[in-house]
């Protein structure tokens, strides 16, 4: 990882062109457990019992999630409370700065090679997203470049802590990660894939406050391998996951005839990223544990008869079983959330979001059909079912009315 120097000059302006070309041409990302959880938001309000705990009748578990705010909740869990301060600030910016296509860019000296940062953005999002890039190409050439650059600010960042160089990260190269952010959201990127990111921020109403707390995300994975509630699990998926969904709606759009409000289409971007990121914990059980770390709710463990130890002896009990449907029953009631938000981005960039919402609820499915044995077979969307859910992304992305069309099984 490149520290970042004094010497750190604009790019496309005083920069070697060479230099940033091999720079970003020389950078991969093999992915790990941790960064493919991270694939890249809103409220679970649920009733509560004595405990804390979300309860229904009888006693039995109700994650209930509604798109009414979470302000006027007397529920509201602390993290939940600090997410939504962030969507609120993210939903303010929007409103207060009007549409998105009149803000000025950044100085550019040297348009080509700023267009050919946006196309090694391209080409990083295609290698290791392929799904996700195909439906982005539907999108606006301006918005698909800008979604591009964000993802490899993202996938980058993520590879800090679950790259080949994870071993040698300590938190003050995150803190210097940090200062990059800072300074290519004021026009100072370090690299030619950081002046794509500085382009984009400049031109949309895109806060700075979700990228920060990605970073904090990564801090956490540096620390911390336990959770012992389920409010502390959402914080992580917010920083890890569900802050991407806040990244990327200021540049998707809300649809011009959409009566729904700003903050509303954030917190379905927010539910989004949570699910997803709730659906690769999952997915990533056993393997997870062959590296020490449980994301699971520790004390919702215990309620089901479950420890630690179970975990890591990595046997399907009934008990596993009835604890593995409490955990899909919240990450589906997360995915139903998004899915009201989706049809309220501008239409030219529902595709890539619809094929997520598809695609990881069939990991959901497939966690089931393998009798909940997510520590010795990994669930998976095979390529054929990969490739009849785009066109049925695709189908509801343009659908004016998409609750009268058939779930997917």
């Amino acid at each position: 990882m490149r520290a970042v120097s004094s010497s750190s000059c604009h790019c496309c302006c005083s920069v070697d062109a060479g230099e940033l070309r091999e720079a970003a041409k020389s950078w991969t990302a093999p992915a790990g457990a941790a960064a493919r959880r991270r694939a890249k938001g809103l409220r679970l309000r649920a009733s509560v019992g004595v405990d804390g705990s979300p309860v229904g009748a009888n006693n039995v578990p109700d994650y209930r999630v509604f798109s009414t705010m979470i302000a006027d909740s007397p529920a509201a869990l602390p993290s939940q409370q600090k997410v939504y301060d962030v969507v609120l600030k993210q939903a303010a910016l929007v409103e207060k700065l009007g549409k998105l296509e009149k803000f000025p860019a950044i100085p550019v000296t040297n348009r080509d090679l700023l267009e050919e940062a946006y196309t090694r953005c391209g080409e990083i999002c295609a290698e290791y997203a392929k799904t996700f890039y195909l439906g982005t190409l539907l999108m606006t050439p301006e918005r698909r470049k800008a979604i591009w650059a964000i993802y490899v600010w993202c996938r980058r960042t993520d590879e800090l802590v679950d790259g080949p160089n994870a071993a040698h990260i300590t938190p003050t190269a995150l803190d210097r990660w940090e200062q990059r952010l800072e300074d290519l959201f004021v026009g100072r990127p370090f690299d030619m894939l950081d002046g794509a990111l500085a382009d984009t921020v400049s031109k949309y109403p895109v806060d700075i406050q979700p990228f920060r707390d990605m970073i904090e995300g990564m801090r956490l994975d540096l620390v911390k391998s336990r959770y012992k509630n389920f409010d502390e699990l959402y914080l992580y998926c917010y920083y890890v996951a569900g802050t991407v969904g806040l990244m990327s709606v200021p540049v998707m759009g809300i649809a011009p005839e959409s009566n729904a409000s700003v903050e509303s289409v954030y917190n379905a971007g927010l539910a989004l990223g949570i699910a997803n990121q709730l659906t690769n914990i999952l997915r990533d059980v056993g393997e997870d544990a062959g590296r020490g770390r449980v994301y699971l709710p520790q004390d919702e463990l215990a309620k089901f008869g479950l420890s630690d130890e179970d975990i890591f002896a990595g046997k399907v009990t009934n008990k596993w079983r009835a604890f593995m449907k409490d955990q899909i029953t919240r990450a589906r009631m997360f995915f139903k959330e998004a899915e009201l938000g989706v049809m309220e981005l501008d239409k030219d960039s529902r595709w890539p979001v619809w094929a997520s919402l598809l695609l990881y609820q069939q990991i959901l499915d497939s966690i089931e059909a393998n009798d909940y044995d997510n520590f010795k077979r990994r669930a998976y969307v095979g390529k054929w079912k990969k490739l009849v859910s785009l066109p049925s992304a695709y189908v509801r992305a343009i659908s004016p009315d998409v609750s009268r069309l058939v779930p997917m099984s």
